[in-house]
């Protein structure tokens, strides 16, 4: 029985965490609007889990005088690589209301400038000096487990470790919400979300 006992719990610690895991699916909706893209889901800071940023950088570009994408969630510690793509200079900054506070000065067509982003919670709103009509949004998350949501609204978060959470919803616009959700192993759960100016 010791002998079984062990192999199955050998079996069971070499279980892959994405097998152990489900997806959090849905639509969000907002009365009035136009779209619905552009709202950030995301599962709120697990206790006693910290998670490593990706090596990779996260990208925004700055394209007909417009960042693209308008709206980027990224996890604690990861960096942005801010690349114009424009015959103009483009500067990028945050506003003084912004805790993580930053300039990083204007910079040609073809070059980008990074920015690694530490302090989580922080809605960084984006602004371009030279042209003040572009702005944009970077969320700073304490997990990896987000999305953002597509112009008819859907949203699906893969892979998330099976266990209750806190997930919430956040729109430039709109007023954020927040519900408790439980991840089933190996399947999905569906969560929509009706959003309110």
């Amino acid at each position: 029985m010791k002998t079984f006992g062990l192999i199955c719990l050998m079996l069971f610690i070499g279980i892959p965490e994405n097998l152990l895991a489900g997806d959090i699916q849905g639509k969000i909706t907002a009365k009035g609007r136009k779209h619905n893209g552009n709202a950030v889901i995301y599962i709120q800071k697990i206790e006693g889990k910290t998670f490593q940023p990706p090596k990779e950088h996260a990208q925004m570009d700055q394209k007909n005088l417009v960042f693209i994408p308008h709206v980027l969630p990224v996890l604690k510690g990861t960096t942005i690589g801010f690349k114009n793509s424009d015959d103009v200079l483009h500067n990028v900054f945050s506003p003084d209301n912004c805790v993580d506070k930053f300039n990083l000065g204007t910079w040609p067509k073809g070059e980008s400038r990074f920015y690694e982003f530490n302090k989580p919670g922080c809605v960084s709103v984006l602004l371009c000096n030279v042209h003040p009509e572009m702005e944009a949004y970077v969320l700073v998350l304490e997990t990896p487990y987000f999305a953002v949501s597509d112009k008819n609204g859907n949203y699906t978060i893969k892979n998330v470790p099976a266990g209750k959470y806190t997930l919430k919803v956040w729109h430039e616009k709109l007023k954020e919400q927040s519900v408790e959700i439980t991840v089933p192993k190996d399947d999905s759960v569906t969560q929509n979300f009706d959003l309110k100016r």
